[in-house]
């Protein structure tokens, strides 16, 4: 009888699971106890109690702000929200129908050229922090304007007083948004700044270990992003949720899909055997928001999938999964969720990509080769 895969490669591991690829102080996952810290801080706490700024100061700068530093790092970042008009009229170029990532991706790829720093070598760390203020500050306002691109409207200029949330909800909208909408897209912007070496992420190491830029860095952890598999699964979670409609058919519907072994979105996550912690807060505030809307439809149908899914399958939502109907409720469109992972993703991304520069070593994984050997070359004269 042949050896298996695993008899005869003893090493490998299919999707490098369990493989560590590299020393990181940014985030720890602690599958036993459901718990996300970024350097050393539960993002619960960071969620209920601080903002996504004070997430971002701390990814970057490796340290909680006291007031006075929060208080100049907003001002930075507000100051730099702003997009050259240069990079709206290369997404005005672009097809009406191009989804919203790719939107994001291309212009983050042009605002390379446009970055004050951008001669500077790539393992210029103080000129690597200026570039990721200014990735982190335009993201909100890339998203929101090239939404209104693609809806014919014009973009509008960023109020530099706004919080990250603040600004995409007011460009998204044209109007001033409320406190309860910015508190729940706060913390849904905390919740996915960060998550250790994941897909995303990992490429973006990747590209940078080659000594390329902060900006190429981003653009393949964009595109890596991008996937149903990873970010784009919070766009599947929420038609998912479309599909079924009404607590009323919740039951029938996720049984049908158990028996006929159908992917239910939203549920499970490499990292968490015991539920992810993200989603524990972010169901909270979907549901919280919910009842203040007076709309408990999605919160109801999430609540028979949530019991069912653990029950019959031990799986428990991940955040792609609140996080997708709290968004509805807030008005986002399905296609804008995942740039708005990206809006949050890229301090996480920047955090990885000047840890990786500051003690670099290229990524060069090897693979088991299982193809012909030794074959003989004909010549094309003769091959039939």
């Amino acid at each position: 009888m042949s050896a298996t895969i695993s008899e005869k490669y003893p090493n490998y591991s299919p999707g490098l699971e369990g493989v560590v690829a590299g020393i990181s102080k940014i985030s720890e996952i602690d599958s036993d106890r459901s718990s996300l810290q970024y350097r050393g801080i539960d993002v619960h706490d960071l969620a209920e109690h601080g903002s996504y700024e004070e997430a971002v100061y701390l990814l970057l700068f490796e340290k909680l702000p006291t007031k006075q530093e929060l208080n100049m790092f907003q001002m930075l970042l507000g100051e730099e929200r702003d997009v050259p008009e240069a990079i709206y009229d290369i997404m005005r170029a672009l097809p009406k129908d191009t989804h919203p990532m790719d939107m994001v991706r291309t212009a983050y790829s042009a605002l390379a050229a446009f970055d004050p720093d951008y001669a500077a070598p790539s393992t210029d760390r103080e000129a690597n922090i200026r570039k990721a203020v200014r990735i982190v500050a335009k993201g909100s306002t890339l998203v929101a304007n090239g939404h209104r691109i693609r809806e014919g409207l014009d973009p509008i200029k960023p109020n530099p007083k706004h919080s990250t949330a603040e600004n995409f909800l007011h460009l998204f909208t044209g109007a001033e948004p409320n406190a309860e909408t910015v508190k729940t897209l706060d913390a849904s912007l905390v919740l996915y700044a960060e998550h250790g070496f994941n897909a995303s992420t990992f490429a973006n190491r990747v590209t940078v270990a080659t000594l390329s830029d902060l900006y190429s860095g981003i653009v393949t952890g964009i595109g890596t992003l991008r996937g149903p598999l990873h970010g784009g699964a919070n766009e599947e979670a929420m038609r998912m949720l479309l599909d079924i409609d009404s607590p009323a058919r919740a039951q029938a519907w996720i049984d049908d899909a158990l028996a006929n072994k159908k992917k239910v979105m939203g549920f499970g996550h490499r990292e968490y055997k015991k539920g992810d912690s993200r989603a524990f807060y972010m169901t909270k505030m979907a549901k919280e928001l919910g009842q203040k809307k007076g709309d408990t439809k999605w919160g109801d149908i999430a609540d028979i999938l949530e019991k069912t899914m653990l029950e019959k399958k031990n799986l428990y939502p991940n955040v792609d999964f609140p996080a997708a109907y709290a968004y509805y409720l807030l008005g986002i469109p399905i296609d804008l969720y995942t740039p708005l992972f990206v809006v949050a993703r890229v301090a996480g991304y920047c955090a990885h990509a000047i840890e990786q520069l500051d003690n670099n070593r290229l990524i060069r994984p090897t693979a088991i080769y299982e193809g012909d050997r030794n074959l003989t070359y004909v010549p094309v004269t003769e091959r039939h």
